[in-house]
């Protein structure tokens, strides 16, 4: 199986297993309160719809958020030919949405990589400890053709979990 149709079946699967949400949270929102069902929050709506996502869901302790890649508000590329830039914009936006649900970088457990650029991303991944100052999570780092979008050299996604 390629990478592609390995990518299109875990985006499939993503979306038979979140489903659809009929009243996602703005990035502006104040954090839900907690419950026990799935609570969805889109950082750009629009742009999210038109791609047909949710950004993050919560379920319970555990959060959830989809790849974050380097993209204005209108879902235009930011940063282009530029793997470092990229790269701190995506943390900017998983930021925010780790926020909006009062977590940390520290409830961060889960961090997926995709890079279209593998040895540059290695060079820039030091980085990384400017985020993660108590602890790496676990995660993987794939090496790809392409992702979403033309000139996106980077998508980067978590899993979180807090005690509450």
């Amino acid at each position: 199986m390629k990478i592609n149709q390995v990518i299109h079946a875990f985006a499939v699967l993503l979306l038979f297993t979140v489903g659809c949400n009929t009243s996602p949270q703005k990035a502006d929102e104040k954090p839900a309160a907690q419950s026990d069902g799935p609570e969805y929050f889109m950082l750009r709506p629009e742009v999210e719809k038109a791609y047909g996502y949710s950004h993050a869901v919560r379920i319970g302790n555990e959060l959830k958020i989809s790849g974050a890649v380097s993209m204005d508000e209108k879902g235009n590329l930011t940063a282009k030919g530029d793997l470092g830039q990229q790269m701190k914009n995506c943390y900017a936006d998983l930021d925010k949405i780790l926020k909006h649900y009062g977590y940390t970088w520290d409830d961060v457990v889960v961090e997926n990589i995709l890079t279209t650029n593998m040895p540059e991303f290695v060079n820039q991944s030091a980085y990384r400890n400017t985020i993660y100052k108590k602890q790496f999570p676990t995660g993987s780092w794939f090496g790809v053709k392409e992702l979403a979008l033309p000139g996106q050299l980077i998508e980067i996604e978590l899993e979180a979990y807090k005690v509450r």
